[in-house]
């Protein structure tokens, strides 16, 4: 029998985020449906008085309006849900100090043994998390108490929005009893579909199998979840605070959606510039790329390489990209989406020529990023640019169309387009 509470992990979840949040800096439109994504033509998030309708992440625009005629769409506002999320975090600290930023508005925070210094319940202090953060921010969360990070996201998804579901070392076995096995947090579509194949169907069932039976049928992480279901913590929270990436990645969305290689390429051209930009920024260097084509029925394709020497340069990363694009590219296919990833990030100061490169080469590069790099920071990002991105900075769906978030629209006193304060834009007291 398990203890009731060798460990204490709460996972706070945010209800709709980015759909919260924009009711929450303009309350008028509390109640009413609310979607972002107007920049993109598809929803990114949807508030629950949407999802009632149908709506969810990823439907078309105008397949959620023909869903719900009386739609609010708003063009997405990263800007301040980054501002949301950093004051989410710093409320939930202040009862634990052992905060793991999951994303941008989810955390799993520790509070074993923090009962007597709260002078409350585990219950009780997960309570108080969800009211401060309704008061202050006016969103809601959810959260879920239990005695592994993965027993407590499920809590947490067990009773949204706004709900609380506590899960201690005697009450696990309801918890997990008919949840379906692809509803547990680490469990693909591949992994499931194995496990329903010897008949695990709910998490349940597999928390019950022998575990030689699951190491045998498993890797390390689908072990590593059996125990954890088995209120064994394998999964620490990482609470350090992340200084530098593992991996880079950027993906754009392009409408509409086209069959145009030359046209799909320059996007991607623009993803790995962008993409290359941020690694030198951190002084990095990708040693593999991985690039993504989505396609307009949703469907995304993908294929790595491995570079022969680090590099963080579009010149040497870009004639590598479009050779694996011309492997993935289909003709008469529309494409909406492209992405690339640098996997493997080293110091860029590591980074040693081959034996056939030439050294001069490479040091008129450097000194050419140099100053692309400068006239970046002092101009703007897109100032200068690789002539194969051209076409995907000449048609920029968000200047055409006018979508873009009032934030970024207005500017506050002493603002400028490139300098603004962190502060979010709330409507009917800042104009």
């Amino acid at each position: 029998m398990t203890p009731s509470w060798p460990r204490a992990i709460v996972h706070i979840d945010g209800d709709a985020f980015f759909a919260s949040c924009e009711q929450a800096i303009n309350p008028a439109l509390r109640g009413k449906p609310v979607v972002t994504g107007k920049e993109r033509n598809i929803v990114a998030a949807a508030s629950y008085e949407a999802k009632v309708f149908g709506v969810h992440r990823g439907v078309a625009l105008w397949d959620a309006r023909k869903l719900c005629p009386g739609l609010v769409v708003l063009p997405s506002d990263y800007e301040t849900y980054s501002l949301f999320s950093k004051r989410l975090f710093t409320i939930i600290r202040r009862y634990t100090p052992d905060v793991e930023e999951y994303s941008i508005d989810e955390a799993f925070a520790d509070l074993t043994g923090l009962r007597r210094f709260h002078r409350a319940a585990y219950e009780t202090i997960a309570a108080r998390i969800q009211e401060d953060v309704s008061r202050e921010l006016g969103i809601t969360v959810s959260a879920g108490v239990s005695i592994t990070k993965t027993l407590a996201k499920i809590a947490s998804k067990k009773k949204k929005p706004a709900g609380r579901t506590i899960a201690n070392g005697r009450s696990v076995t309801m918890l997990l009893a008919d949840l379906p096995i692809e509803d547990v947090w680490n469990i693909g579509p591949q992994t499931a579909a194995l496990l329903k194949q010897y008949g695990l169907d709910t998490a349940g069932q597999f928390a019950d199998a022998p575990e030689l039976f699951v190491k045998r049928l498993l890797t390390k992480p689908g072990l590593g979840t059996w125990q954890e279901l088995n209120g064994h913590a394998v999964f620490p929270l990482n609470t350090s605070e992340r200084t530098t990436p593992h991996s880079i990645s950027k993906t754009k969305t392009f409408t509409p959606p086209s069959q145009d290689a030359a046209y799909v390429f320059a996007h991607l051209a623009k993803n790995v510039e962008n993409a290359a930009l941020k690694a030198r920024r951190y002084q990095l260097a990708p040693r593999m790329i991985t690039i993504v084509l989505r396609t307009q029925e949703f469907r995304s394709v993908g294929i790595d390489a491995r570079l022969s020497r680090p590099t963080a340069f579009p010149l040497e990363l870009l004639p590598l990209a479009r050779t694996l694009f011309e492997r993935l590219v289909r003709p008469a296919t529309k494409y909406r989406a492209t992405g690339v990833v640098l996997k493997n990030l080293v110091p860029a100061r590591l980074a040693q020529l081959t034996l056939f490169e030439d050294p001069e080469h490479l040091t008129r590069v450097r000194r050419l990023y140099d100053a692309v790099d400068a006239l970046r920071e002092r101009y703007g990002k897109y100032v200068v640019h690789h002539a194969t991105s051209l076409a995907a900075h000449q048609m920029q769906h968000l200047s055409t169309r006018g979508d873009v978030p009032e934030r970024a629209r207005t500017l506050l006193p002493r603002e400028t387009k490139r300098r603004r304060l962190p502060l979010p834009l709330w409507q009917g007291i800042v104009r």
